[in-house]
């Protein structure tokens, strides 16, 4: 299991938006409003110029051109201003053919602490509206990505009812606790850890076959991984007690993948968190294909970090 230092509580000062001009991928404005708020930080409006971009985006005119881009993302700097948010623009000029690319560099050369994106859409900007190469961009930055789906209500608020922190017991798992404890606490809301131990019927990889060869004995293994998880669990919550967020914490047995997005949308307005990869469990949700499996299930709000 991971090390017993207490859990720590992520500072964001700066948060990173890109913005491709629709109104799809305003649906982050909300969260980048209420968290600029609530962490009193620095806002950053970001929109890279896409080589041999399509005329329109979701149906609407593309951002060729800078000047363009910089009139669009003036226009809603005013509406986080008007909120007393700081903050600032930046276009770059020059196309980029990968746009994930250019966003991971001005993630490290603006020193963002937090990079806030849709999940999905359709045209231009291809390399961070859909949720697999969302991923992408999250294994190549340092700072947590927060993914939020498009709703058609851009201009609701933001307010996550609880934190949901998917965990493997080990310590790379718990790359997402510090950026999950710092979100709790901007929205003053609970911590809560879970563990996911599969069932026989959910092993998966190498440890399928031999389930069905030794159901016996592999039932049993899963029993004493859950009585570990429990205990893994519970020391995480007395790490956390020094962080005054009230920590709650869970061990369920099934589909990893599955039973996390279920869970994510079990409570109204849950904001789920996971490092992108692990061993065991989290392997399947936040590896390859099994990560845009998740995002794809996931309603709400999901908050991506790299060990």
């Amino acid at each position: 299991m991971a090390t017993k230092d207490p859990v720590k509580v992520l500072m964001i000062e700066h948060l990173l938006v890109p913005l491709d001009g629709s109104r799809l991928a305003e649906a982050t404005l909300p969260a980048a409003i209420s968290l600029g708020e609530r962490l009193r930080a620095r806002v950053t409006l970001l929109h890279v110029l896409e080589r041999r971009a399509p005329t329109t985006i979701h149906r609407e005119r593309h951002l060729a051109v800078a000047s363009e881009a910089e009139a669009y993302l003036n226009g809603v700097a005013s509406r986080l201003a008007d909120a007393g948010v700081p903050v600032d623009i930046h276009v770059h000029p020059n196309p980029e053919g990968d746009v994930g690319a250019s966003i991971a560099a001005h993630t490290a050369e603006l020193g963002a602490g937090l990079i806030v994106l849709c999940t999905h859409g359709e045209g231009g900007m291809r390399g961070w509206l859909s949720g697999s190469l969302a991923q992408h961009v999250v294994r190549r930055v340092n700072a947590p990505v927060l993914l939020g789906r498009p709703d058609g209500t851009s201009r609701a608020p933001f307010a996550p009812r609880e934190t949901l922190v998917a965990l493997d017991g080990t310590q790379e798992g718990e790359a997402a606790l510090p950026a999950a404890a710092a979100l709790a606490r901007a929205w003053e809301t609970p911590l809560r850890l879970i563990c996911v131990v599969p069932t026989l019927g959910t092993v998966g990889g190498d440890r399928g076959a031999v389930a069905r060869m030794k159901p016996s004995a592999t039932s049993a293994v899963l029993d004493l991984e859950e009585s570990a998880a429990a205990a893994y669990l519970a020391g995480l919550v007395h790490r956390a007690g020094a962080t005054g967020i009230p920590t709650e914490m869970e061990v369920v047995r099934g589909d990893p993948a599955g039973t996390v997005a279920a869970l994510a949308a079990r409570a109204d307005r849950t904001l789920l968190a996971a490092a992108t990869h692990g061993r065991s469990g989290l392997d399947a949700l936040c590896s390859g294909s099994g990560g845009a499996k998740v995002v794809g299930r996931v309603t709400g709000t999901l908050l991506l970090v790299r060990p």
